[in-house]
C-alpha cells in the first residue's frame, strides 16, 4: 500500500521542456540545480552534456552540435542554471524572439500584359548613358514585347505595333532597330497539322470502292463466296 502512495504520475509532473530528452535528463538538470559547490555544478554539466548526446546521436550531423547541446541544457533548465559554458549563455528572449514578420510585396504594373520587370529594365535603360547599351535595351525589349504578346494573345503582332507601344510608355526616348523574330508556335503547329491530315486524305484517296467484298461476302460479279452448310468432314454421329 505505501508503494501506491509513492507512485508518480504525469499529471503530478512538472512540465517536460524538450521531450526528445526524456524525463531522466530532467530529474537530472534538477538536480545539478540543487549543488551549491560550483566546481562539482561544473562537472555535472559536462557529464549532462555527454549524455545527452549519447541519447541524440543524430544532432552530430548538425553543425555545431555541442553549441545546441549547451542551449538546451540552459532552456531545460529554465535558464537558472549557474555554469561556465564554452559558448554564449542563451538568454529567455534570444531563444524565444520571434521573427519579423515579411511584408508582402505589393506591386503594381502599370502594363499588366507586360508584368513589372519589364518596367525596371525600361527605367534602367533610359538611365543608360552609353548608346550602344542603351540600343541593346530597346532591342531586348522590343523583343520581349513581342514574344509576351505572342504568349498571351495566341497571334502575331506586326513590329509597328510594338514601336508605338514602346515609345507611349517612353515617351519616344526608346526605339529599336532590329526586327524582333518571334516563331508563333500556335501557327507552326496549325501547319504541320493540316500538311498531317493531306497525307492521310491522299492515303485514304487510293484505295477503290469497286475492289474488295461487301458486308454480305459477295464480291464485285456478285457471287456469293461464303461457305455451304456442307462440311467438308461427314458429321459422326454416336
Amino acid at each position: 500500500m505505501e508503494n501506491v502512495e509513492n507512485m508518480e504520475y504525469n499529471t503530478t509532473r512538472n512540465h517536460l521542456t524538450i521531450r526528445e530528452y526524456g524525463r531522466h535528463i530532467q530529474k537530472m538538470v534538477e538536480y545539478v540545480l540543487t549543488l551549491e559547490d560550483r566546481e562539482k555544478r561544473q562537472k555535472n554539466a559536462y557529464a549532462l552534456i555527454e549524455l545527452m548526446g549519447f541519447l541524440n546521436p543524430h544532432l552530430k550531423n548538425v553543425e555545431d552540435f555541442r553549441h545546441k547541446l549547451w542551449d538546451h541544457l540552459f532552456l531545460i533548465s529554465d535558464f537558472k542554471l549557474d555554469v561556465d559554458s564554452p559558448y554564449p549563455i542563451p538568454t529567455r528572449e534570444t531563444l524565444k524572439a520571434r521573427p519579423q514578420i515579411l511584408s508582402y510585396p505589393k506591386r503594381y504594373p502599370r502594363y499588366n500584359h507586360l508584368g513589372k520587370n519589364i518596367e525596371i529594365v525600361i527605367d534602367k535603360a533610359l538611365k543608360e548613358e552609353d548608346p550602344e547599351k542603351r540600343q541593346g535595351f530597346a532591342n531586348s525589349i522590343a523583343y520581349y514585347m513581342k514574344l509576351t504578346y505572342s504568349n498571351w494573345h495566341k497571334e502575331l503582332v506586326h513590329d509597328d505595333n510594338i514601336q508605338t507601344e514602346l515609345s507611349s510608355i517612353t515617351k519616344g526616348e526608346l526605339e529599336f532597330n532590329n526586327k524582333p523574330f518571334v516563331k508563333h508556335r500556335v501557327d507552326n503547329n496549325r501547319e504541320e497539322f493540316i500538311s498531317n491530315v493531306g497525307k492521310y486524305r491522299k492515303n485514304y484517296g487510293g484505295r477503290s470502292r469497286n475492289q474488295g467484298r461487301d458486308n454480305q461476302g459477295r464480291d464485285n460479279q456478285g457471287r456469293d463466296n461464303r461457305s455451304s452448310g456442307r462440311s467438308k468432314y461427314p458429321k459422326k454421329r454416336y
